[in-house]
Parts: C-alpha cells; structure tokens; sequence
C-alpha cells in the first residue's frame, strides 16, 4: 500500500488572544519512537502550559492516538488528529505546545487555534508518498541502451546506477503496478535482447 508521509520535521506557529501555538510535525516509524520525540519536547518547552499531540501509525489499519494534555475534553488532541487525517498522512506525529496568554479561548476558539496551527505545520511540510515497489536490474547491449533510456524518461523513471562494461547494466526502482508494463516494452523494443531481473522488493518516495 502507498501512502503519504513526512521526510523531515517541519513547524509552525500562531498567536491567538495572547496563547502562542507551536506545531511541530515529525515522521516517526513507532509508537516508542513518538513518545521519545514527545518526552523531549516536553523538556525543551518545559515552561508551556500544554504539550497536546496526536499521531498516526501504520498503514492499512492505522494506529491512532491523541491527547489534549489538560486542555478542555476534545479542544486539542481531536482537532490535531482530524489535521492529519485530512491530509492522509501516516506514520507522523504532531505535538502543538501551548504557551497560555492570559485569556481564556473558550472551546471554539481552542478548536480552531489548534486546527490551525497544526495545519499550517502540515501546509508547511515536504510531503511524500512512499510507494511499494521493486528494484530492477536491466542488462543491455550498446545498441539497446538509448531505447531504454528513452523509455525510462518517457515513464520518469530515474536511473539509480549505470554500470558501463561489456553491456550495460542499469538500476531501477519503480512501482510495483508499473512492473509488467515497463517489463513488456523494453522486451519490444529490443527485440527481446535486454534482460530484466527483479532485484529486491522496496519502498521509495516521490515528493507531492
């Protein structure tokens, strides 16, 4: 299954009534992994008021959790949560850390301060989709080697190595639905000279 995630951590921050929000978005493979990340927040700005969060894990069947960190019942976690799943992001976790102004938001105003903020971490995010697919090894002579190639640009697949040697031996990654296709049209064009082997199963990212 392909999904869309984050490749590196990205923030944001709002100012609403006085309350500072900051939103900080991580890519995270484990719920330990999370609840590290969230620790370490937490002492870094051990001086704010909350330190509400939520996270998505996994991919099929998801893990989810949230928590509004003393903030009204379903001010805080909830919104974060509904963010990220809005943007159908997984394996991500967003902390929002408030640091309180003075002035009491209300549970409306808390809803949007935290919709908010953790969207604006999102929107600010370098989104990927991290697609399930094979590499490939193709083996060909000098004479096939420029109708891969265009075939490769054609399907904006990168090449990922080229080895020059008594053939050519070039390495791909590729989806695994776009396997058979590619696989059919090298056979054609090359008159079934060129050989193509599957190397190993992998996950790779194209940026949205």
């Amino acid at each position: 299954m392909n999904y869309r995630t984050v490749e590196k951590e990205s923030n944001a921050e709002i100012v609403e009534k006085k309350s500072r929000f900051i939103a900080k978005l991580y890519p995270v493979s484990s719920e330990e992994e999370a609840l590290e990340i969230l620790e370490k927040v937490r002492k870094k700005y051990w001086d704010a008021r909350h330190h509400c969060w939520a996270f998505v894990l996994g991919e099929e069947q998801p893990l989810e959790r949230c928590s509004d960190d003393g903030e009204p019942s379903g001010t805080a976690g909830k919104p974060i949560l509904e963010v990220l799943r809005g943007a159908q992001l997984r394996n991500v976790l967003m902390i929002v850390i408030r640091y309180f102004g003075g002035t009491l938001l209300g549970t409306g105003g808390l809803v949007r301060a935290y919709t908010a903020s953790s969207k604006e971490a999102v929107d600010a995010a370098d989104i990927v989709v991290k697609i399930f697919g094979y590499r490939l090894k193709i083996t060909t002579d000098y004479t096939g080697l420029g109708k891969i190639q265009y075939l490769l640009a054609q399907r904006k697949i990168d090449i990922e190595d080229t080895e020059y040697a008594e053939n050519v031996i070039l390495k791909i990654v590729l989806a695994r639905d776009d396997e058979q296709g590619l696989i059919k049209a090298i056979t054609e064009a090359t008159n079934a000279q060129a050989k193509v082997e599957r190397i190993e199963e992998c996950r790779f990212s194209l940026h949205v």
